[in-house]
């Protein structure tokens, strides 16, 4: 299921960052007095009860050749584009200002849901504030504190009641779901085509081509495949075509819908920061991985480059030492026929099941090479362990003390974990838990 989508929309300095934070329940925004301090979008997910969703920070797009009102409307449009609901955050201290009517106006051309919050009602005495917020037309005005985290629940509440209901795609276990994420015009679209060998979908040098999700159907040798076009930015404009962060929350989408994700660079302009970024969200989800460098025909080569790219990668994608590389062209074809046997290869991988017998052989050999950590004369025992999930592969370790399990001797065994069966591909997880 397609999680929902949530935004939270007002203007600087209303406490957006704050807001996220205690939704998201960590620190993840960087939250400072001064109005237009977030920089770069933040994208995170978040639970309220039984309701997982999406939620994106959308605090002030400082453009500094842009006018004020300009940053606001951009910011709004935006949030009315990716988001499913639409938090009006204001300041009830600061009561209505125009900045405040303006973005109402702006919201007021959506048909998305929209639930107004008015934050720095830190007392109840303070509930008078409430009142002149319902001049906005938007309903009824939820008192909130974010310095305290009162009334959030209340605003969750509201929230949720508008979360539409989306039903995915259904497919057979057999069926490998795969999507392609990256920054625009890296040429995800244009693989899709040189897999299937015609027009499926538009391919253009323009970023922002694909409007929507796309999922393509298509068999090869007898296995069947879905491919998921992560879509582009929807309208054309100069903060849309710059502002290349909000090309993430579209990968999200297709991330959750996924088996293995295709993390897709462009070997013209090199590795990104946001490439990382979007890359991260996959290890974060626990998905396979392959990492795709594009456009490879446009490089000058000799019999090193290759070996300088794959370092260069494995550098600065390091938590992704799992994921094989594959280096391929859209446009002449190039290697693009070895990617369906790596894809069915780290997709067995990512469900593999590891018999506990056999495991814990691998374990116990482990500590015996490589003896477990003391601490004050104590010594961290490991009795035993199994694999509890697939998708990603995930162990628990049973112990007599979890606290001294350090994370360097927790990645000494899934080293050995990984030398010992073929986990190329995928992420694994590691649990620690108590012998009870």
């Amino acid at each position: 299921m397609t999680k929902p989508v949530v935004a939270i929309v007002g203007r600087p300095n209303v406490g957006k960052s704050t807001i996220f934070n205690r939704i998201v329940g960590e620190r993840v925004s960087i939250v400072e007095d001064i109005p237009g301090i977030t920089r770069d979008r933040i994208y995170s997910s978040a639970d309220w009860l039984t309701h997982e969703f999406n939620i994106i920070d959308t605090g002030g797009i400082e453009l500094s050749d842009e006018p004020f009102l300009e940053q606001i409307k951009q910011q709004a449009e935006i949030a009315m584009d990716e988001a499913d609901v639409i938090i009006f955050l204001t300041n009830g201290r600061e009561g209505i200002t125009a900045a405040d009517e303006y973005v109402a106006k702006i919201l007021y051309k959506t048909k998305k849901p929209i639930v107004l919050a008015v934050n720095k009602i830190d007392n109840p005495d303070m509930r008078d504030m409430l009142y002149d917020f319902y001049a906005l037309g938007l309903g009824e005005p939820f008192p909130i504190s974010g310095s305290h985290g009162l009334g959030l629940g209340d605003l969750l509440d509201e929230v949720a009641k508008n979360f539409p209901d989306v039903e995915d795609l259904e497919y057979g276990e057999e069926v490998i779901k795969f999507s392609l994420i990256g920054r625009p015009n890296v040429g995800k679209s244009s693989l899709i085509n040189a897999f299937l060998g015609h027009e499926r979908v538009i391919v253009s040098d323009i970023a922002g081509t694909t409007r929507d999700a796309i999922d393509t159907e298509y068999s090869f040798d007898g296995q069947d495949y879905v491919m998921i076009d992560t879509a582009g930015m929807r309208k054309k404009g100069k903060v849309y075509e710059t502002t290349e962060k909000y090309s993430v929350l579209r990968a999200l989408k297709a991330i959750e819908r996924s088996d293995v994700v295709l993390v897709v660079l462009n070997a013209e302009e090199g590795i990104q920061e946001q490439d990382k970024k979007i890359a991260g969200y996959a290890h974060e989800a626990g998905k396979a991985v392959i990492i795709v460098m594009n456009k490879w025909d446009a490089i000058e080569k000799d019999d090193k480059t290759m070996n300088v790219m794959t370092r260069k990668i494995r550098d600065h994608f390091q938590f992704l030492d799992y994921a094989p590389i594959v280096f391929v062209s859209a446009k002449t074809k190039q290697r693009v026929h070895a990617l369906l046997p790596i894809i069915n290869q780290v997709s067995e991988n990512h469900a593999m099941r590891v018999q506990s017998s056999v495991l814990n052989e691998v374990i116990e050999d482990s500590v015996a090479r490589n003896p477990a950590p003391t601490d004050k004369g104590k010594r961290l025992r490991i009795y035993y362990a199994t694999q509890v999930a697939i998708k990603p592969p995930t162990f628990v370790v049973f112990v007599n003390e979890p606290e001294m399990m350090h994370f360097s001797y927790e990645r000494f065994l899934e080293n050995r974990i990984r030398e010992s069966f073929d986990f190329e591909g995928t992420p694994i997880r590691i649990i620690t838990r108590a012998r009870t």
